[in-house]
């Protein structure tokens, strides 16, 4: 039988490396907003061997994720593997300074995305499956306010989701990445030496061997 993964968050760095080394292994719905992205990496499965669906959708689109879920449900009544990737990075900014449109795509994305779905994507993982999200502790740190609080959020609902899985399934999972050279990182740390960071190919092997994938 196909073993599904779900990416949220495919179309580059971390995802794009994770939706690459799972084909062709699995069959990879990748989901992100950049259609051109996406399709680029549909070219790098197809010459693993592998296949994917792609969905270029808002993950903040609550209407979207619905449709996206009964989808996957009516073709394959099923996801074997969910990793989150996706995240909004508003711009560094002291606290009270923090604007209030980033703030509120920030909340969307990082935190009232991630709560629609959990509650769309846990029926299809069943007790069975496998959920994945990615630390990134930046709470309270100077300027990362909006980012910070945010991915925190995320992170909660997360750890929460976990501890209230652990006898029932589905399996919930968190890990913290190493630094990578993606564009997120060079928003945050702009004059860095890119040259020292792990790449997200490396870093998506290392982390699915940790997970036993």
């Amino acid at each position: 039988m196909t073993k599904i993964a779900l990416i949220t968050g495919a179309s580059r760095g971390l995802g794009a490396a994770l939706a690459e080394a799972l084909a062709p292994e699995y069959h990879v719905v990748a989901v992100a907003r950049t259609t051109g992205a996406l399709e680029e990496l549909d070219d790098r499965i197809n010459a693993r061997g592998g296949k994917a669906t792609l969905a270029p959708m808002n993950i903040a689109d609550a209407k979207a994720m619905a449709t996206l879920c009964r989808g996957i449900h009516d073709r394959w009544g099923k996801v074997d593997l969910w990793c989150h990737t996706a995240i909004h990075a508003a711009p560094l900014s002291p606290a009270p300074f923090i604007d209030a449109g980033d703030w509120d795509k920030s909340a969307a994305v990082n935190a009232g995305a991630t709560a629609t779905l959990i509650a769309y994507v846990a029926p299809l993982l069943g007790a069975v499956g496998h959920a994945v999200f990615f630390d990134d502790d930046r709470a309270g740190q100077k300027f990362f306010g909006g980012y910070g609080a945010t991915k925190a959020a995320q992170m909660a609902l997360a750890r929460s989701w976990a501890a209230e899985t652990i006898k029932t399934g589905p399996r919930v999972s968190i890990v913290t990445p190493a630094p990578m050279p993606t564009t997120l990182r060079a928003k945050f740390f702009p004059g860095e030496d890119r040259s020292v960071l792990t790449s997200p190919t490396d870093e998506a092997a290392r982390i699915l061997a940790q997970l036993q994938l």
